[in-house]
């Protein structure tokens, strides 16, 4: 039997850490069950080199990864996406291009472990603490009976995970 592939999109402004590293734990935990991509508003142009340290000491690839511009995924040929979730606050505020196939979206929003502007020991913490809440919420979501729920079940277990209070 055949499962459906769910394809989901990771929003923040600069796409250079928080939604590069959802993209890398999606696609890890995921299991083939999803698609995971991340893009940004105002993309950083690279991807924040804690961000791949982080994926590396978490065992999880590094290569392929890019800071892109969301606008790769409002054209006819992008992937049709199911659903669209930001994980900062400044993305969330922004208007969102037309996403073809009106995908289910939410907040998710996550400190910005690139704001962090002290030691490089306070960075890892920093881009830890990021990694283990995303880790978390992705856990929930990838958990989440989709064949069970209906739209608007889904809707409110989605909105619910981003109000998730991790530990």
């Amino acid at each position: 039997m055949n499962q459906r592939i769910y394809n989901v999109l990771f929003l923040c402004t600069g796409n250079s850490a928080r939604s590069i590293m959802a993209e890398a734990i999606l696609n890890h935990l995921g299991k083939g069950r999803f698609q995971a991509f991340s893009a940004g508003s105002h993309p950083a142009g690279k991807v924040n080199p804690f961000a791949l340290d982080q994926l590396k000491r978490s065992n999880l690839p590094t290569e392929g990864y890019r800071s892109k511009n969301w606008s790769e995924f409002s054209t006819p040929d992008a992937p049709a996406l199911d659903f669209v979730i930001t994980v900062c606050d400044n993305a969330a505020g922004e208007v969102c291009p037309i996403w073809p196939g009106q995908p289910m979206t939410a907040h998710w929003g996550i400190a910005d472990p690139a704001g962090i502007a002290v030691s490089e020991e306070a960075k890892k913490h920093a881009f830890s603490a990021a990694f283990i809440q995303l880790n978390s919420r992705i856990s929930i979501f990838t958990n989440l009976p989709f064949t069970k729920l209906d739209a608007m079940s889904l809707k409110r277990e989605l909105v619910s995970i981003g109000q998730h209070h991790d530990q």
